[in-house]
C-alpha cells in the first residue's frame, strides 16, 4: 500500500527582512518534535522566503514613469503599483481592469508579475516581490535541514497562481532543490503495452499544490509544510526545466 502525509508545523514567527528563515524553519521543526527522514519535502511559502531576504518594496519610495500611467489607466491599479510591476517584468501579455497578466523576469507567467499587498505585516504601503532567486532560496533550506537532522530533503517554494482556463488559484512551484521538478515517463509502457510518448508529471507543482491545502490563503500562519511517501527523482532541482519555451506555447 502507497501512502502519502503532510503536515504543518505551527508557531513559526512573524518574518521579517533580515530573519534567517532556515533557522527559523528547523526550530519550528525541532519544536514540532516529529524528526525528518531521508525523502521527505520540505515545501515553504514564498511570502516569508521573499520577506526574509528583503524582496520588498514600499511604494512610498516608488515614482511611476509614463508607461506605468498607461498600464494603470488601462488596469484600474495604482500607477506606483504599476511601476513595480514594470520593474520586475520582462514582458506585459494581458491586462483588463482589475488584472495584469505578467511574464515575470524569472519567467513565469502569473497575475502582476507575482507583486502581492497580503500578509506583508510592514503597513499598508509595503508590497512584496518574488523571491530573487527561489531555486537558491530552496537551497539554503535543504543545507540548513541536512546540517540540523542528517537528513537528505527535497524542498520546494511555492506560490499560489491563477490559470487561465480555470477558476480558482493553486500552489505551484517557483523553487526547488535536491529532487527533479519533472518526472518523465516517456519511453514506459502503460498497462496495455502502449509506448507512452508526451507523459512529463510536473512533480514539485503537485507538491506545491499539495502543501497549499495546509497552509492555506489567507491567515493561517502555516508557511511550512512536510511531505512524506512523495515519489520524485532526487537531483539538483532548479525549477527552470518546468518553464514552457514561447515557442511551444499555443496559447501566447
Amino acid at each position: 500500500m502507497r501512502s502519502l502525509s503532510a503536515w504543518a508545523p505551527e508557531g513559526i514567527p512573524e518574518i521579517r527582512p533580515g530573519t534567517d528563515l532556515p533557522q527559523v524553519l528547523v526550530d519550528a521543526l525541532r519544536a514540532a518534535g516529529t524528526p525528518l527522514v531521508d525523502g521527505d519535502v520540505l515545501v515553504a511559502a514564498q511570502k516569508v522566503v521573499s520577506k526574509a531576504e528583503g524582496s520588498l518594496r514600499h511604494l512610498v519610495e516608488v515614482t511611476p514613469g509614463a508607461e506605468a500611467h498607461r498600464l494603470a489607466a488601462r488596469s484600474g491599479k495604482d500607477p506606483r503599483l504599476a511601476q513595480v510591476i514594470l520593474d520586475e517584468s520582462t514582458a506585459i501579455l494581458r491586462v483588463r481592469p482589475g488584472l495584469i497578466i505578467a511574464e515575470h523576469r524569472l519567467g513565469y507567467v502569473c497575475a502582476n508579475a507575482g507583486v502581492d499587498h497580503s500578509n506583508v505585516g510592514l503597513g499598508e504601503e509595503w508590497i512584496c516581490l518574488l523571491p530573487r532567486n527561489p531555486d537558491a532560496s530552496a537551497a539554503a533550506i535543504r543545507r540548513a535541514a541536512r546540517e540540523a537532522f542528517g537528513t537528505t530533503v527535497g524542498v520546494v517554494i511555492n506560490d499560489s497562481h491563477g490559470r487561465p482556463f480555470r477558476e480558482g488559484a493553486v500552489g505551484v512551484a517557483i523553487g526547488s532543490a535536491g529532487l527533479d521538478p519533472l518526472l518523465s515517463f516517456i519511453g514506459q509502457q502503460d498497462r496495455d503495452g502502449h509506448t507512452l510518448r508526451a507523459s512529463v508529471e510536473a512533480v514539485a507543482d503537485e507538491l506545491a499544490a499539495t502543501a497549499s491545502l495546509l497552509q492555506g490563503q489567507a491567515a493561517e500562519g502555516t508557511p511550512l509544510v512536510v511531505i512524506r511517501g512523495a515519489r520524485y527523482v532526487a537531483g539538483t532541482g532548479p525549477s527552470r526545466p518546468m518553464l514552457r519555451a514561447p515557442e511551444k506555447d499555443m496559447f501566447r
